[in-house]
C-alpha cells in the first residue's frame, strides 16, 4: 500500500493535469492544431509549475481528425498540423511529473461547430464518451488488490467487445503502473499475472473505437488501494 505522503504528493501533479485538461475545454479552437493545443497544454502544466514530464519528453499527446484513432507512443510522436475545423474529436493525454511523482491523465473532447461541447450531438460522440466514463466506475467497483493485472485486462477488453468497440492501443493494453523508471512500468496486459495491490498506484486507460466508427476515445486516471483495500482515484 502507498503511504499517505506518496499518495499526496502524486495526488497533486495529478489534480495539476486535471485543472489543465478541464482549462484546455474552453481553450481549443476550430483554427487549432495538434502542435498549438500540445503547446497551450504545455504552458498550462508550466504554469502550474509542472514544465517536465516523464514520458520521452513528451508532456502533452494530442490526436485528433485523422489521427484520433491513431494509437503511438510518445517516443515516436510528432503533432501534426491539420487543423479541429468545425467537427472534430480531440484527445489530450498529460504526463506531468516532480520529482519521482508522476501525473498520468487523459480525455477526449468532443468538437460541434468549431468548440468543445460537453453534450454533443453526435450519437457516436455520445456513445464513447458515456461507455468510457461508465467502464471506469465499474472497474473501480470490481477490482480488488487481489486482482492481477491479467485479469483486469481480461475483463476490460470483454466489456470493449461486448459493448460493440475494439481496443485502439498499440500493445493491446489498458494501462500501467505507476513506476519510478517509465521502463518498469507493469502493464495491464494478458501475460501478467502480479496483483494490482503489488504496485502503489496504476493508470487505467482504455483506448477505444466502436466497429465501423471513426472516432477514438481515451479516458485515463491514476488508481490505488486505500488501507480498507478499497480502490481510490487520485
Amino acid at each position: 500500500m502507498p503511504t499517505a505522503f506518496e499518495i499526496e504528493q502524486h495526488r497533486q501533479v495529478q489534480s495539476a493535469a486535471k485543472t489543465v485538461l478541464q482549462q484546455m475545454a474552453g481553450l481549443i479552437t476550430a483554427d487549432d492544431t495538434e502542435k498549438s493545443i500540445a503547446e497551450k497544454a504545455h504552458r498550462l502544466l508550466q504554469a502550474q509549475g509542472y514544465p517536465d514530464t516523464w514520458y520521452h519528453s513528451c508532456p502533452a499527446l494530442v490526436l485528433l481528425g485523422s489521427r484520433s484513432c491513431v494509437s503511438v507512443s510518445g517516443r515516436d510522436y510528432q503533432p501534426n498540423e491539420e487543423r479541429v475545423g468545425n467537427d472534430n474529436l480531440v484527445t489530450i493525454d498529460l504526463s506531468p511529473t516532480r520529482d519521482r511523482f508522476w501525473g498520468d491523465c487523459a480525455r477526449s473532447f468532443p468538437i460541434e461547430h468549431g468548440k468543445v461541447t460537453p453534450t454533443p450531438q453526435l450519437i457516436e460522440f455520445r456513445n464513447g464518451l458515456n461507455f468510457l466514463k461508465q467502464m471506469h466506475q465499474q472497474m473501480q467497483a470490481l477490482v480488488r488488490p487481489q486482482t492481477t493485472f491479467g485479469q483486469l485486462f481480461e475483463w476490460a477488453n470483454m466489456r470493449i467487445r461486448q459493448n460493440g468497440f475494439v481496443n485502439l492501443d498499440y500493445r493491446n493494453n489498458v494501462g500501467h503502473s505507476i513506476a519510478n523508471d517509465k521502463d518498469q512500468r507493469q502493464y495491464i496486459d494478458s501475460s501478467n499475472d502480479i496483483p494490482l495491490s503489488e504496485v502503489g498506484f496504476f493508470s487505467f486507460e482504455p483506448f477505444i473505437r466502436l466497429k465501423g466508427g471513426k472516432w477514438g476515445f481515451k479516458r485515463e486516471g491514476i488508481f490505488y488501494f486505500n488501507d480498507a483495500g478499497i480502490l481510490e482515484e487520485l
